[in-house]
């Protein structure tokens, strides 16, 4: 039986489900416990013809132009966990597996997919377009882990969002098939979750698994049932039920207190995983309104604190939930990979996991140091709302510093 996909919860709700003229995305991004997420901004850029980019495994032609991307993800790899670019189209993947093994041999990670998405996609179509066509050329497979004594390699589902509309894409290997959503609340997590209808798919899928012997065209194609290996192909999400009892009214906060409960499993603290970091975006369907990106960069969610992020020229880079960088020294660039492990906690990380510590221990100077962090991001929620229901432009030069004030603050705390 191959090893079990870490169990990673992504969401979104449109209207009437949301709060009227906001599409609002989550993601929990599990992973193993002891690894570390940063959260890095990278400019828009325009790249020389025939220039390449090293992915985290495979180099591959770049494209002209890349839009300006803020990134959280495992701070090893190349690409992300989740992330929203500057036209507010925000990715997501989660790990699944199918019947088919998915490939060791090295090529895109299903989260170098998600930033080459958000680099390239203007509209949530397009960062799909983009992604099956890179998947068609290159495939999928390598080590989703920094682990040098086994491969973990899986398939990837991924939840793809902007203002308007969100596809949720399921792939095994090149295969792929598209749900496009407009309404309601959506959740994805570590299995197959697509069943009939399907708006998009490869041109190939049908004629493939019947070659295969999977489906004999005599029923209605259902990609989960298809695709899934036996009895895996169950409803997935906990998360959804909470966050359709309000519906209504999700926003920011709902999604936030969502993503760090822990009784429906949305928050993943286990032997083996641990929600590493957290991210939830709110999209005003009014395109005059900013996109607003809230980034723990630390783990568990339920003892972090959602900062924002809103892009603007010249934002201010924040390198305290950067991790350091090894060059081609970093092990996981040479060949073999992973041969050691070097420690990538970034200086936000250090100073939570000291108060993660005191949280354990001291069940008085707890509460108060998360009533202290609760009472900072409820002012930069507010500070927020103060925005988007305000009629007049962003002054840019207003939220330039916002992101790098926000963990500047903790980090104050903490101390």
């Amino acid at each position: 039986r191959m090893a079990a996909a870490p169990p990673s919860y992504c969401f979104v709700a449109f209207p009437p489900c949301s709060r009227e003229g906001l599409v609002v995305f989550g993601k929990n991004s599990a992973r193993p416990r002891d690894e570390v997420q940063e959260v890095v901004y990278f400019a828009a850029a325009e790249h020389e013809p025939g220039s390449k980019v090293e992915c985290t495994y495979i180099e591959i032609e770049q494209a002209p132009r890349t839009h300006a991307v803020v990134l959280s993800r495992p701070s090893w790899l190349w690409g992300a966990e989740m992330g929203a670019n500057e036209h507010g189209v925000c990715v997501a993947n989660e790990a699944v597996v199918t019947r088919e093994p998915a490939a060791q041999s090295e090529a895109l990670l299903g989260m170098d997919l998600v930033r080459l998405g958000l680099e390239r996609g203007a509209t949530a179509k397009e960062a799909l377009d983009v992604i099956v066509a890179l998947l068609e050329e290159h495939g999928q497979g390598g080590n989703y882990y920094e682990d040098g004594n086994s491969c973990h390699s899986f398939q990837s589902a991924f939840l793809i969002v902007d203002r308007k509309e969100a596809w949720i894409l399921e792939t095994s290997g090149k295969y792929w098939a598209a749900e496009k959503i407009t309404e309601g609340v959506k959740c994805i997590c570590n299995q197959l979750s697509l069943t009939t209808k399907i708006d998009a798919e490869h041109p190939e899928l049908r004629s493939y698994v019947r070659s295969q012997g999977w489906w004999n065209g005599d029923t209605d194609f259902n990609f989960s049932e298809v695709f899934s290996l036996a009895d895996d192909h169950v409803t997935c999400c906990s998360g959804r039920e909470s966050l359709e009892k309000r519906g209504g009214d999700i926003c920011a906060q709902t999604m936030i207190d969502v993503l760090r409960d822990k009784d429906s499993g949305v928050c993943v603290d286990s032997e083996a995983f641990l929600t590493t970091a957290s991210v939830v975006s709110v999209l005003p369907q009014d395109s005059s309104s900013p996109g607003i990106h809230y980034f723990t960069g630390t783990p568990d969610p339920s003892r972090s604190v959602f900062k924002p992020f809103i892009f603007v020229d010249d934002v201010k880079l924040v390198p305290k939930v950067q991790s350091p960088s090894f060059g081609d020294d970093d092990p996981a660039k040479k060949i073999p990979r992973f041969q050691e492990k070097p420690d990538r906690r970034h200086e936000l990380y250090k100073a939570h996991e000291r108060a993660r510590a005191v949280l354990e221990s001291d069940q008085d100077k707890g509460q108060k140091l998360m009533r202290i962090m609760l009472e900072l991001e409820k002012q930069g929620l507010e500070a927020m709302e103060d925005i988007l229901t305000r009629a007049e432009i962003l002054d840019a030069a207003e939220v330039v510093d916002l992101f790098y004030d926000c963990v500047d603050t903790e980090l104050k705390f903490f101390k």
